[in-house]
């Protein structure tokens, strides 16, 4: 009995020693997926995301590999739209925030459960809802919301003794004519401020659309999708036309016969005149500070919030961008795949991306969550490996380093005393949009209403009336 214990024992013994040294059986690698992300963007370059997919990587072992990629901004949009309709695009790719009406079909909304509704309208400011939630599906998410702002030269208010940039749009004409130098036979030597005309002011459709919806002009929404700006709206027992009110307001600054008068289709583009230090005043995008640094380091320059019509009712106009996540995209097959890795699905990728996004643009606490959460389809139980990957803010880190104005409600108080960026970054409380079926249509049409009134070929109303017919068409209204 004794010598068959021992034996036994032994043989136990022996088979522990060779599994343990790997010449016996092995029990398989815990099993996970092996994910490689592709993005697409226009302005950022890559080493501005190392620290951040390095830190994702840490959290999410089924994503391997991300890997970004710069386009270019002149065929972006092109290239999107083929690389997308061959199933070989990217998975996640950048959209403007009017683009999601004609991109519906080629994204795949966020997964209820990686990120809800309410978290997605708890981080960012209100616009972004407006831009991105299409009836409970969160169609994409930004790091950063850009709005108009009042650029100004100090040295031009300081000549002509005005002490602080405009607040409200009475006391914008009064600057305005002040800083408005002529020539001896009546030509602008020195422009107040740059409005009026449609091609040679930076963003003038936006700039138009801020004034309309200052003065309550009502827009299509995604619910009801028909332009109705050409209609009066009534205050109190009287009716008044606020888009009229708009488009006369913005085109009088280029009528010669106007008290308003400081710019002409002859001036230099707006950012030009800027730069060079012979425009005072213009509306623009926070994106435009390096171009105004680039080509005059020594401008004495500032920027201010948006004149109000009404300081109690603010509106700002945004313009920005979002990250999508790619449908249905061909799922090649890894050879590198590490053993025992699980075939990677389309809905697994899918998972994966909107993972990534809400790490890379929500709060920490609620990123890390969702990258570790566990559910079959995306991570088998991963935790955090580390507490900087747990605790790093991604959105943050992201801002540091582009200098843009937040996205996220929270950022907006650690931004506010910023220079330069913090007027834009407290005025994205205030941005409004609206649903445009096709945008660069659209903007078009805008141009060409302010062109139809600088030539004289059609009335304020029946410019408006034509350019909602226009619209109405593209929606199918």
């Amino acid at each position: 009995m004794k010598t068959n214990k021992k034996t036994i024992a032994f043989s136990f013994l022996l088979i522990a020693t060779l599994v343990i040294s790997g010449c016996g059986f092995k029990p398989a690698p815990p099993p996970r997926y092996n994910v490689t992300l592709e993005v697409w963007g226009t302005f950022d370059d890559s080493d501005t995301f190392n620290d951040i997919f390095d830190n994702f990587r840490k959290m999410d072992p089924n994503v391997t590999k991300i890997v970004y990629k710069k386009m270019s901004t002149d065929t972006y949009e092109k290239d999107l739209l083929n690389a997308l309709a061959s199933g070989q695009g990217p998975d996640i790719f950048l959209i403007n925030n009017t683009w999601v009406p004609s991109f519906a079909d080629k994204i795949d909304p966020a997964p209820e459960q990686i990120l809800p509704e309410q978290t997605f309208k708890n981080n960012f400011v209100d616009v972004v809802a407006n831009d991105f939630d299409f009836g409970g599906k969160i169609y994409a998410v930004p790091l950063t919301v850009d709005s108009l702002a009042l650029f100004y030269n100090k040295d031009l208010f300081n000549a002509a003794g005005i002490t602080a940039p405009p607040t409200d749009w009475t006391t914008f004409m009064k600057d305005a004519q002040l800083l408005t130098k002529f020539d001896a036979s009546g030509q602008i030597v020195q422009s107040g401020a740059a409005l009026g005309t449609a091609d040679n002011i930076n963003r003038a459709s936006d700039i138009l659309n801020l004034l309309m919806l200052q003065n309550g002009t009502v827009m299509p929404s995604a619910a009801n999708k028909r332009a109705a700006f050409d209609q009066a709206v009534m205050n109190g027992a009287n009716s008044f036309f606020p888009a009229g009110n708009a488009l006369d307001f913005y085109t009088s600054f280029a009528k010669s016969n106007s008290s308003n008068y400081s710019w002409n289709p002859d001036m230099h583009y707006s950012l030009d005149a800027f730069s060079e230090g012979t425009l005072a005043m213009m509306l623009s995008y926070s994106w435009n500070i390096p171009t105004i640094l680039a080509k005059s380091p020594k401008l004495n320059f500032d920027v201010a919030p948006v004149p109000q019509l009404d300081s109690s009712q603010p509106v700002n106009f945004a313009n920005y961008w979002g990250y999508a996540v790619a449908k249905n995209k061909v799922i090649a097959k890894d050879a590198n795949a590490p053993q025992g890795a699980l075939p990677e699905t389309d809905a697994v990728r899918v998972q994966e991306a909107w993972k990534f996004l809400t790490y890379l643009t929500t709060k920490p606490v609620q990123a890390a969550a969702s990258a570790a959460s566990s559910n079959p389809t995306s991570i088998t139980g991963s935790q955090p490996q580390s507490a900087q990957a747990a605790t790093f803010d991604p959105a943050l880190d992201y801002l540091q380093k582009t200098n843009q104005p937040a996205a996220r409600k929270d950022l907006i108080d650690k931004q506010k005393d910023v220079p330069l960026i913090g007027v834009f970054a407290e005025q994205n409380l205030i941005d409004k949009s609206w649903y445009e079926q096709d945008p660069d249509d659209t903007e078009a049409i805008f141009l060409n209403m302010i062109d139809q009134i600088n030539k004289g070929e059609a009335a304020t109303t029946d410019a408006i009336k034509q350019a909602v017919a226009k619209i109405n068409q593209l929606t199918g209204n």
